[in-house]
């Protein structure tokens, strides 16, 4: 089984501030005037520097969606949704070109499962000097029985999953119809966070550049399995078809 190891400093990760679980903490993020090391801004979105680099041999960056430190990706009109993924995959892509990393990651957590720390919304881009951009991914990760396709766009729900339960992924035949999977980016999470399940807090966003061509997986978060922590085990939901009608009815109807 591939496995991809990267240092982690624990010294920083001690110091790292934690909004998700404690709520009265204060919200760095949300003090605006204060914010070190900027590397881009588009109206309410702002690129920087992660105070805290954890990884080794990495260049982290924090991407704040908007100013509005309680709100997520349902709450947002469809201009700022469709402005936001254009402005992370131009910084995202800026990085994979630039020749300084092996890999570029393009993330989101959100929720007290979702492995982040902070509730403001906000993405990830961390470009890493040791890791092969083909080791993070498997093909099949992306087989999934359609949902709908407009234009060059296909929407799925995952056959393979990479970990399991509902996990929707978005597909494109070219890189020009953005909006497009910035909207199915917005209904996932609408309905991950809404429909699929009540006791659903917390969701990851994963993009991928596979062959010069983007790939999202969406995925909610639970407790993680211990059948795939302890024997490499994904599970597979018998009820895709129920999932596919549900979306559909509500999204697309």
């Amino acid at each position: 089984m591939r496995k991809n190891i990267i240092g982690f400093n624990t010294k920083i990760g001690r110091n790292k501030p934690e909004t998700i679980i404690n709520k009265d903490a204060s919200c760095p993020f949300c003090e605006y005037k204060h914010l070190e090391h900027i590397i881009a801004t588009c109206g309410e979105m702002t690129l920087l520097e992660n105070k805290y680099n954890v990884l080794e041999h990495s260049f982290q960056t924090v991407l704040l969606e908007t100013r509005y430190c309680g709100s997520d990706m349902p709450d947002y009109n469809h201009k700022h949704m469709h402005d936001l993924i254009h402005f992370g995959v131009d910084h995202w892509f800026s990085m994979l070109d630039s020749g300084k990393y092996k890999s570029v990651l393009f993330f989101k957590n959100y929720g007290p499962l979702s492995g982040g720390t902070m509730r403001h919304p906000h993405m990830q881009i961390i470009g890493l000097e040791d890791i092969d951009n083909d080791s993070l991914y498997d093909e099949s990760d992306f087989f999934g029985m359609p949902i709908i396709k407009k234009g060059a766009v296909e929407f799925n729900v995952s056959t393979s999953p990479r970990l399991g339960f509902c996990e929707l992924n978005i597909l494109t035949e070219n890189n020009s119809e953005l909006d497009t999977m910035a909207d199915f980016i917005q209904i996932s999470v609408d309905y991950i966070m809404k429909h699929f399940d009540n006791r659903c807090k917390s969701y990851n966003i994963f993009f991928y550049r596979i062959k010069g061509l983007i790939k999202v997986k969406i995925m909610p978060r639970f407790p993680t399995l211990p059948l795939f922590i302890g024997y490499n085990l994904r599970l597979r939901p018998n009820n895709l078809d129920i999932i596919i009608a549900e979306i559909r009815k509500i999204y697309f109807s």
